[in-house]
């Protein structure tokens, strides 16, 4: 199983002096199992952002010392640049990558927060997925005033209060700490010094001001031109190759032209080949089409079969996917037995029924297809919550906390799988009854493959139930399982009954 992968994209107010920005940068690459991909300095923005990843207790350990470091080393009080800010490290998102989850990067971020409030002295503010208050969502709204506005507003205004840390500022300001998806930060510089030109477009793109959906965007003076500066926050749903374009048309209208653009940090790659896509009209373009992924697949090793990925030596897949697929199995067998049925005169009362049993057996068979992956997934969210750093009494509630939901989602999946275990044994009972006689055993062995889905679900229910803190939902399960089991007892009453009728098998 890989280990849990986190990104971290700390800004910092300063972009001039690289002698700071090199310490701060030394402390991230210092700190054990993190690892620094990329650092990119403004000077007009008087801003760096640095990105690095690890583990979750590594990105954790890395950003406290990185947002020490920082304070030690920029004033705010004698800070100027075109970026707005509220701290010398202004803004610290955690983003999930391979292995982790959102609700991890939330626990981290909560988990930070209260540490350099706690230590630090920092006032500290939670934004996105973290947020307390849908007011501190958004990033901007966080920002009004920047440091000298908050300064003075922090000690008086109930708004300001911070989420963690005390309600005064130092030269150090404050940070908005926080969890989110990917984003792309993407600077457009125009064929003009008129910054009023750049205010303009960026109002027209941005979504708070009537444009594009998951579009944030400042006009503003860099490098003596005039700058469209954004944040896209959903490039899968806003493709950068449309903003792009609009920023060109809006553009012309003032006489100008898009000069050159810039990427702030780094870019997934499928939002570089949404914009090729885009630009080259390859309608019927796949992603196989792209040598070096077509190189990769050759090179990969071949995937494990479900059965051997299931007899590896580890965690996942385990019992619970188990658990699914025999269900998916069992709820083919209904299928099948009810397309069997479908066309025989003898059977031309049930027909109707027939066809939607199909149709049944079909969705269920899916959804336990689905979920499959979706025990493997839940069991590493329980894995990854319990690897979380526990070094300081913030970090050990946030670890308590991400592993409880951790432990809920481990537990709602295979109890979902039950039900659906518990609804294929009951078609399953159906079909004996009243569908082809010729695939009665086919019938039986479904029921058989369903009961022993909804027994080894049952488990995975019991046991993750009895280690969740919250005893009341845990009971409401247990309740939930057993009025399943009794649904069940009778559906196999009448599978047994309508095999033994019909074909004479059983006793």
């Amino acid at each position: 199983m890989s280990q849990a992968l986190i990104e971290c994209i700390p800004n910092f107010s300063e972009g001039r002096r690289r002698e700071v920005i090199d310490e701060i940068a030394r402390v991230i690459s210092g700190t054990p199992g993190a690892r620094l991909l990329d650092r990119h300095s403004d000077a007009d923005h008087n801003r760096s952002v640095i990105t690095f990843v690890g583990s979750p207790q590594s990105v954790s350990q890395a950003a406290f010392a990185a947002i020490r470091r920082a304070s030690e080393l920029i004033d705010l009080t004698h800070h100027q640049g075109e970026h707005p800010r509220i701290g010398a490290t202004d803004v610290v998102p955690f983003v999930p990558l391979s292995g982790s989850s959102l609700q991890e990067c939330i626990a981290l971020a909560r988990a930070l927060g209260q540490r350099v409030g706690g230590e630090l002295g920092i006032p500290v503010y939670l934004y996105e997925a973290a947020a307390t208050r849908p007011d501190r969502v958004q990033l901007e709204n966080l920002r009004k005033g920047e440091y000298e506005g908050l300064r003075a507003a922090i000690e008086t205004d109930p708004d300001r209060v911070p989420d963690f840390g005390p309600r005064r500022l130092g030269p150090a300001g404050a940070t908005v700490i926080g969890a989110r998806a990917p984003l792309i930060a993407y600077n457009v510089y125009l064929t003009t010094g008129e910054v009023e030109i750049a205010k303009r477009i960026a109002a027209a793109v941005r979504q708070s001001s009537g444009g594009f959906r998951y579009v944030k965007g400042l006009g503003m003076l860099v490098e003596g031109r005039a700058q469209v500066s954004m944040n896209l926050t959903d490039f899968s749903k806003t493709p950068l190759a449309r903003v792009l374009g609009a920023i060109r048309r809006e553009a012309e209208r003032y006489g100008v032209s898009i000069h050159h653009s810039e990427l702030v940090g780094l870019i997934p790659q499928q939002a570089l080949v949404d914009a090729a896509i885009w630009h080259l009209q390859l309608d019927s373009f796949t992603p196989g089409q792209i040598l070096e992924n077509r190189l990769f697949e050759a090179a990969a090793p071949t995937e494990l079969s479900f059965l051997d990925a299931l007899a590896e030596g580890t965690a996942t897949p385990g019992g619970g996917s188990a658990a699914a697929q025999a269900g998916a199995m069992a709820a083919a067998l209904v299928t099948m037995v009810a397309r069997l049925t479908l066309g025989k005169k003898k059977y031309a009362e049930v027909q109707d029924r027939m066809n939607e049993i199909v149709e049944q057996g079909e969705a269920l068979r899916r959804s336990l297809e689905s979920a499959v992956e979706a025990d493997s997934a839940a069991f590493e969210r329980v894995m990854a919550a319990l690897r979380l750093p526990k070094e300081h009494e913030a970090e050990q509630t946030a670890r308590t906390q991400a592993i409880e939901q951790a432990t809920r989602g481990a537990t709602e999946v295979p109890l979902g799988v039950a039900e659906k275990a518990c609804q294929v044994l009951e078609l399953a009972a159906e079909v004996a009854e009243t569908g082809n006689i010729n695939a009665a055993s086919d019938a039986g062995s479904a029921g058989a493959l369903a009961r022993a889905c909804l027994n080894s679900a049952g488990l995975n229910v019991q046991i993750n139930a009895a280690s969740l803190a919250d005893r009341s939902m845990a009971e409401a399960w247990m309740q939930v399982l057993a009025e399943m089991e009794r649904r069940a007892g009778e559906a196999e009453d009448r599978l047994r009954q309508a095999i033994h009728d019909r074909a004479g098998l059983g006793g």
